[in-house]
């Protein structure tokens, strides 16, 4: 069984509330716009570290991190991007790479809105993590935490890490 935080769009930001979630973690996975180096240096000190570039990240962040993840956790396959779209209108990019990896488990960010919803036409579950970070439209800053344990997800938990503007 691996424990997973997951979190997205923290544009820099790192606090004790974000810190504390992903000490709990055997995995970290960030789906996007991290914002800093310093971010995922942090992140990679509490624990091994999935993560995909946003459209703010820079050269630096681009050249470390890939625009798509692929990869198995225990015995499920995850895609995770950063801009994807929700079931069923995603971009075309991800439409095609659904298609052709067949995941049982999709994350993508970007939009800062927290969503977990089946997508039964692609037997899949769908997972964006809200904002962790204090910039955009988010009222709430967000993030996710679960269980992979076979082929089951499971407890899957949202955590709220405060208002945005909150110091």
């Amino acid at each position: 069984m691996k424990k997973i935080t997951l979190l997205s769009d923290t544009h820099g930001h790192m606090d004790a509330a974000i810190v504390k979630h992903c000490r709990w973690a055997d995995e970290i996975w960030h789906a996007g716009d991290i914002g800093t180096t310093a971010v995922t240096d942090q992140l990679k000190t509490l624990g091994p570290l999935r993560a995909v570039f946003g459209n703010i990240d820079g050269q630096q962040l681009r050249l470390e991190f890939p625009e798509n993840q692929l990869f198995w956790c225990e015995d499920v396959k995850v895609v995770m991007t950063h801009i994807g779209g929700y079931p069923p209108k995603y971009n075309a990019h991800v439409n095609a790479l659904l298609a052709e990896e067949q995941p049982q488990l999709y994350i993508c960010g970007h939009s800062h809105i927290l969503k977990a919803m089946p997508d039964k036409q692609r037997q899949l579950l769908h997972l964006n993590p809200g904002a962790a970070g204090k910039q955009g439209f988010h009222q709430m800053r967000t993030m996710m935490r679960f269980c992979i344990d076979g082929k089951k997800i499971q407890n899957l938990e949202v955590i709220e890490l405060g208002k945005r503007g909150a110091l």
